[in-house]
């Protein structure tokens, strides 16, 4: 997994459209190769579940099943990654979130790559490596402003 972060390109992009932000999401996807999570942050609206369709694109899966797990949670997709999708904002902030969601059951996992949307919902919870954190900003036609860092 260390060649992995090495492969990923850290930077600041500009999205223009959905379609640039699931094309960043493909990117950003191609070089996972498991045991990564991702802490994905930015408004509603702001396109975190279009990066993560992009991101499932790349890993092989049907962009058309990918939904916000707003409600359910956890959305996991079988592929030639697991992926967990998870979602924080419906749910108290601190540790308790991260219990919610069973996320250290989703940490041993290590061939599964973790999103989390909404993560400063858990604090301080700690994570193994390697994270990356993703901040989308930007609101309605606004263009978007997709940062890329690992933690």
């Amino acid at each position: 997994m260390a060649g992995a972060s090495q492969q990923i390109q850290m930077g600041e992009w500009k999205s223009l459209s959905e379609r640039e932000t699931f094309e960043r999401g493909v990117s950003f996807g191609k070089s996972l190769t498991g045991g990564e999570i991702i802490l994905l942050n930015g408004q509603l609206g702001a396109g975190k579940t279009v990066f993560v369709k992009g991101v499932a694109h790349a890993l092989g899966y049907d962009v058309d099943e990918v939904t916000s797990p707003s409600f359910t949670l956890v959305n996991i997709y079988n592929s030639r990654l697991r992926l967990y999708h998870v979602d924080l904002y419906r749910l108290n902030e601190g540790a308790s979130a991260a219990h919610a969601v069973d996320l250290d059951e989703l940490l041993a996992d290590e061939r599964a790559v973790i999103v989390i949307e909404w993560a400063e919902r858990m604090g301080r919870y700690p994570l193994p490596s390697p994270v990356y954190n993703i901040t989308i900003t930007g609101d309605g036609e606004e263009p978007r402003m997709i940062s890329i860092r690992n933690l």
